[in-house]
């Protein structure tokens, strides 16, 4: 017998000192019922909190209206640069002064210069104006600039041009949109489609620069930039959703305090690196590709499947990666992967390169670049103060356009004067140390809700 006791069962007290016998079968039948009552609640709760995840995970309708349309934006501009840079350098020697490659590359790398005075005063002003209203003028202030360049008649006149379009500097104020419109949890997702808009059209300008530039000249493809950029103007304005007014009623943060983030300062330093490697490698690649025997018309064989095909990788690891906690080791791999490019890209330039091992080499390179390019801007957000977002976000992409400004000119100095081998060993140090600097990053833990 069971003397004075107290039984709980599932919240439930079984009164007291009164129950004077309780059979001791009884009892046995009691905690063995009490127990399997615990157990199966348990595993309703298990089931609860999976499926209460699953479901933070998923985006909203106004989330994947958000992520379509930025994105869509996104690509209409950036195939606007992309469909200018496989033609640029040979198109402008038919201008005046286009004897002079200086000045044909200061043309061309004058765009991120003014990219990276302008975005910080974007990013703030959208922070204060709103950013919709700064998206749009800067988009307009782009289309001006391919018009200058269209009706250019001499390098010159394309210089002020490509410098009109890079002061429509609106990465910082899109990427802060989409985060004010997007939770945490599926931030990575909205970002790795902007990502994945900028890489695919990448791509399709490879494949069909040349066409555009043979049928209508090189003024011909910049006027078709500013109806692209009018194009994302008509999207913000029907297509993207109303953005929330609570950013604007929050206090104002300064540069410093933005400054002052050590996981800010990590991630502009790997954006500005990623940026500077990516295109200093396309002042061999190209080149590389036509001594394995591939003519330039045909090099989109190979970049629109390695793009394409790392698409997939990166839907297959990154977003289930992230969502069991292993974002830190994903990002940091994606930094030793093109480090590691890097290297078999140099030690295929000291032979014959190969069409198959230099298409694997950039396979490679894409998927290690779209995961990166999606996590960096939204590891930006998460860490970036909410009342200082824009500026956050306008550092970052700063640090972005002084990466291809860096890229380009450091890139080809090397390249003139030490050679491709000396090129792939210069970005492959550059890498090293960004992997040193990422080391110490921690993945951001999801906000409570």
């Amino acid at each position: 017998m069971v003397r004075s006791c107290v039984l709980r069962a599932h919240g439930h007290f079984l009164d007291k000192a009164k129950v004077q016998t309780f059979p001791a079968s009884l009892a046995i039948l009691f905690v063995t019922e009490h127990s399997s009552i615990s157990a199966a609640d348990q595993a309703t709760e298990t089931a609860s909190i999976e499926g209460r995840k699953t479901s933070r995970m998923a985006m909203t309708p106004v989330e994947r209206r958000a992520s379509f349309s930025l994105a869509g934006i996104f690509a209409l501009r950036m195939l606007g640069l992309f469909l200018v840079l496989p033609v640029f350098a040979l198109e402008a020697r038919k201008y005046p002064g286009g004897d002079d490659p200086a000045l044909i590359g200061l043309a061309m790398g004058i765009y991120g210069l003014t990219q990276a005075i302008l975005q910080i005063p974007f990013g703030v002003a959208s922070d204060r104006l709103g950013r919709k209203r700064v998206i749009v003028f800067g988009l307009l202030v782009f289309a001006t600039g391919s018009i200058v360049a269209a009706s250019a008649a001499s390098v010159q006149g394309l210089l002020i041009g490509r410098a009109i379009q890079g002061a429509g500097a609106i990465s910082a104020a899109v990427t802060a949109l989409l985060a004010d419109q997007t939770r945490d949890e599926v931030r990575t997702k909205a970002m790795a489609m902007v990502g994945g808009a900028i890489a695919l059209m990448f791509a399709v300008s490879l494949v069909s620069a040349p066409v555009l530039a043979s049928a209508m000249g090189l003024g011909g493809v910049f006027g078709l930039t500013g109806v692209l950029a009018l194009a994302g103007v008509a999207i913000v304005i029907w297509g993207a959703p109303a953005e929330p007014e609570a950013h604007r009623h929050l206090p104002r943060g300064r540069l410093a305090e933005v400054l002052r983030q050590s996981a800010l300062q990590r991630l502009n330093f790997g954006v500005f690196m990623l940026h500077a490697v990516q295109l200093a490698m396309w002042l061999a690649i190209p080149e590389m590709l036509v001594k394995a025997g591939l003519p330039k018309a045909h090099h989109w064989w190979v970049y629109l499947p390695a793009v394409l095909a790392s698409f997939l990788v990166m839907g297959f690891t990154l977003f289930p990666l992230e969502r069991r906690g292993y974002l830190r080791a994903v990002f940091l791999s994606a930094i030793g992967l093109i480090g590691l490019v890097q290297v078999a890209l140099m030690w295929m330039e000291l032979g014959r390169p190969q069409t198959v091992w230099l298409g694997g080499a950039l396979f490679a390179f894409f998927c290690a670049f779209n995961i990166l390019e999606a996590t960096q801007p939204s590891l930006a957000s998460r860490a970036a103060p909410a009342h200082a977002r824009g500026m956050a976000l306008g550092v970052y992409n700063t640090s972005q356009s002084l990466g291809f400004f860096a890229g380009g000119a450091l890139g080809g100095w090397l390249l003139k004067s030490a050679g491709v081998h000396s090129l792939f060993m210069a970005c492959t140090a550059g890498m090293l140390l960004w992997l040193v600097v990422a080391w110490p990053m921690q993945a951001p833990k999801p906000k409570a809700g």
